[in-house]
């Protein structure tokens, strides 16, 4: 930067090749063509009602396809949040007003079996399970929003106590005010039961809060209840660190315990009754505690939903190595796949918190809203062409496009390579990779890139025009 010599070198550089280029460079018109002016969402929880709504309100048509037989998700089986707010009457009232509205059409017991197309004009076949039915739909922008579930433990007697239960089956029962949890001695809660750890390496983050919740309940209904808290982190990131401080006020017990050194709990007879007896170590003190407890119950994971992958398959959109859905860039674009006019929501992106989930399901919404509002779609013009006379329809290109911009298809002459420019990047990977040499990029062709090449070594233009 302090070499005024270089610099300028430098540039006279890069303005040659720039010249060099341009004397060789040829008209290439863009592709325009108007959108379709409605929107598919896949998922029929809170993020895909609440992204269905919004797009709605914006004044374009929405196709919600659900798999269950009920809107709502995993959503039905929260009862409060936090801070206290009922899940479940915010959720009847956003159902309701989904099912009520003019521009949305709910298809339950249904799924995506076929989508093609690219941004601003995408097809997708919708089946209803059991009559058959298939309908076929045509939209500009697709919402992904498939949520995640509850995870299975395989340790602490879950399965085989049925005094071993995970949170959610906890606030079932707290809520029905079932004496096995309300009126019991002594309640334990394991954290990070199958999170963060060599199987599954994500923090679920919402496990910490939902343990506070269930805590802060059963103080309340039972204020001589013995209630610990046996954790490897406490996640009550933000305002909720308050609920942290008052369960600890309160005297629910917070014991701090190692991944190397995990809880161990079994079923034994004490004094005349079946207590579940959990020995954790405090890695604090390095301390062994006894605890009997009359009920344990388990902060599970949340993992991604097995339809994940088919749905990947589907609309051609990548997973991380834990299975939800991946962004195209975490911090500039997290609603966004890399494939333009599909963006994803919620949990199927990764575990969050109900007020996370709305935000980010109405940031979605606005993304979609954003290309179906346009009146034309203009595509790039620096994008592929195929030469059909040298394709040879081997396909290579197609398995390695990253924005699955190309596809075989069947003409007169065979099989042969098609670009859709509407989703072309000009990455120009199908280009260097095509054995036949059948494919090209506009405004990129070889003789152009060599004459830069040979403008910045020998100095000169004219000769090369």
């Amino acid at each position: 930067m302090r070499d005024r010599e270089s610099a300028n070198r430098k540039a006279r550089d890069l303005l040659r090749m720039a010249v060099a280029k341009a004397r060789l460079l040829g008209p290439v018109a863009p592709l325009t063509f108007e959108p379709k002016r409605s929107c598919l969402i896949v998922g029929g929880g809170v993020a895909g009602m609440v992204s269905a709504l919004s797009v709605a309100e914006m004044g374009f048509e929405v196709n919600l396809v659900e798999k269950a037989g009920e809107l709502g998700g995993t959503a039905r089986r929260i009862l409060n949040t936090l801070n206290g707010q009922d899940v479940q009457a915010y959720l009847d009232a956003l159902t309701g007003t989904v099912r009520e509205h003019p521009l949305i059409r709910v298809h339950l017991d249904a799924e995506v079996i076929e989508s093609r197309g690219y941004v601003g004009d995408f097809t997708s076949k919708i089946a209803v399970r059991g009559d058959g039915k298939i309908t076929e739909v045509g939209h500009g922008a697709t919402i992904i929003a498939t949520g995640a579930v509850e995870a299975k433990p395989q340790e602490y007697l879950y399965g085989q106590d049925s005094r071993v239960l995970t949170l959610l089956e906890l606030e079932r029962d707290v809520a029905a005010g079932n004496t096995r949890v309300c009126g019991v001695q002594t309640a334990v809660m394991i954290q990070c039961v199958g999170s963060r750890d060599d199987e599954r390496r994500l923090c679920s983050r919402v496990c910490c809060s939902q343990s506070l919740r269930s805590a802060l309940k059963l103080r309340e209904l039972n204020p001589q209840m013995d209630i610990y808290v046996l954790y490897r982190d406490m996640m009550s990131y933000g305002l909720m660190e308050d609920r942290y401080r008052e369960a600890a006020e309160k005297g629910v017990k917070f014991i701090r315990y190692e991944l190397a050194d995990k809880p161990r709990v079994t079923a034994v007879e004490e004094e005349g009754r079946s207590v579940l007896r959990v020995m954790v170590r405090e890695s604090a003190l390095d301390r062994l505690h006894m605890i009997d407890a009359d009920v344990v119950a388990l902060a599970v994971g949340v993992v991604a939903g097995q339809d994940n992958r088919e749905v990947s398959r589907l609309f051609k959109v990548p997973l991380d190595e834990d299975g939800f859905f991946l962004e195209a860039h975490m911090k500039l674009r997290p609603v966004d796949f890399a494939t333009d006019g599909i963006f994803l929501c919620g949990t199927a992106h990764y575990p969050k918190h109900l007020s996370d989930t709305i935000a980010q399901a109405q940031a979605a919404a606005g993304k979609a809203a954003a290309i179906l509002c346009k009146k034309k779609i203009e595509t790039g013009v620096e994008v592929a062409f195929v030469n059909a006379e040298e394709c040879i329809g081997c396909g290579i290109c197609e398995l390695l496009c990253p924005f699955k911009a190309i596809e075989v298809v069947s003409i007169d002459q065979g099989d042969r390579a098609h670009v859709i420019s509407a989703s072309c990047k000009g990455c120009g990977v199908c280009s260097s990779h095509c054995p036949r040499r059948a494919i090209g990029m506009h405004s990129f062709g070889d003789d152009q890139i060599l004459t830069q090449i040979t403008a910045m070594a020998t100095g000169k233009v004219e000769q090369y025009a």
